[in-house]
């Protein structure tokens, strides 16, 4: 099999000749083919190669393409820093006055230079790769974190508790971009579409708010990748065992989970219906750990979901630039080596 048949194995639940790797390295992947994040942002081409050289030098089944963690914000008017060697970052709230979300024009994020690279680079690599290797197509914020980042993460958890109904308001608004960039991603052909929620997490917000304001509109992303053909990945950062049976009525096929996530308890409740990706500690194994130190790491969630075929090795979020690449081997060789014993 290669590397798109055993990741397409995988959601589907079936059982691939190897455990498949899906690497969220897209800063590491930067990094090593001798760019900055100036230089990989600006020029699709650039973005294309990172990850051409990542999968020619070591080997993965599947390609998360990420470019930044700002680009759909600053798509629809959220002031962007572009540091020259770190992702973009929001620096100032968008939207000055929640009850400013009912005046907005709908979303047209298809202009804006960075979404318009993203999208070449995704045709760049499937074009490239055809169908040997999986290409998801990763789509930014959802709707909820969309909105933490249009009015500060801090403000927008003081409107969630202070005015409802514009809150509700913004997010119609978010879940009109996120579903845009979805369908602008559809179009490039790739094998499957992903957003990242990350302040829906208990971390930040309580699992009654995540039902209330994060959820239901989740499932309308997922409702719009699923009308498009295209099967869809939900990442949510920290740690989300109390809300993993909610997450799974978004009725996403794959859950890319944190590292903080027990993985033994999503792997009971998903391991019959939906995919899971992950879960590897990116920043104190990958990152920091030795060889031995990633090997037991990586050996230990492949134990976990050994009898299962809904399950694709990763980090548990984005891999830092700095990672060793012989921790990165190490990750990849211990599952090559695991179905082969």
């Amino acid at each position: 099999m290669n590397g798109y048949e055993r990741i397409k194995a995988a959601v589907e639940g079936r059982h691939a000749d190897t455990r498949p790797v899906m690497l969220h390295n897209f800063m590491m992947a930067a990094r090593e083919a001798g760019y900055t994040m100036t230089q990989y942002r600006e020029d699709p081409r650039k973005i294309a190669a990172s990850f051409i050289r990542a999968i020619e030098t070591y080997q993965y089944d599947g390609i998360v393409v990420d470019v930044d963690t700002a680009a759909l914000a600053g798509a629809v008017g959220v002031p962007v820093d572009f540091p020259e060697d770190q992702p973009a970052r929001a620096y100032r709230p968008g939207l000055a006055r929640l009850e400013q979300a009912n005046d907005l024009h709908p979303p047209d994020i298809g202009n804006y230079r960075y979404v318009q690279n993203w999208i070449e680079a995704v045709r760049i690599l499937r074009e490239y790769f055809r169908d040997e290797i999986y290409v998801r197509g990763n789509c930014d914020q959802a709707p909820f974190s969309l909105a933490s980042m249009m009015r500060t993460p801090e403000q927008w958890m003081v409107d969630l508790l202070t005015d409802e109904k514009n809150a509700f308001a913004l997010l119609e608004y978010c879940t009109a971009a996120t579903c845009q960039f979805i369908r602008l991603m559809a179009q490039t052909d790739c094998h499957m579409v992903s957003n990242g929620d990350s302040p829906a997490g208990p971390e930040m917000i309580s699992p009654q708010m995540y039902r209330k304001f994060a959820l239901p509109y989740e499932k309308r992303v997922v409702e719009e990748a699923h009308r498009l053909g295209m099967p869809y990945t939900l990442h949510i950062c920290g740690k989300t065992n109390a809300i993993l049976k909610d997450m799974l009525a978004t009725s996403a096929d794959c859950f890319e989970l944190d590292y903080k996530t027990d993985i033994e308890q999503a792997f009971s409740l998903f391991k019959d219906t939906t995919c899971l990706i992950g879960n590897i500690d990116p920043s104190g194994v990958l990152a920091l750990g030795t060889v031995d130190h990633v090997k037991r790491q990586t050996k230990r969630v492949l134990d976990v979901c050994s009898d299962c075929a809904r399950f694709i090795l990763n980090a548990g979020c984005a891999i830092p630039a700095e990672t060793p690449s012989e921790n990165l081997r190490a990750m990849i060789t211990t599952a090559r080596a695991y179905d082969a014993c």
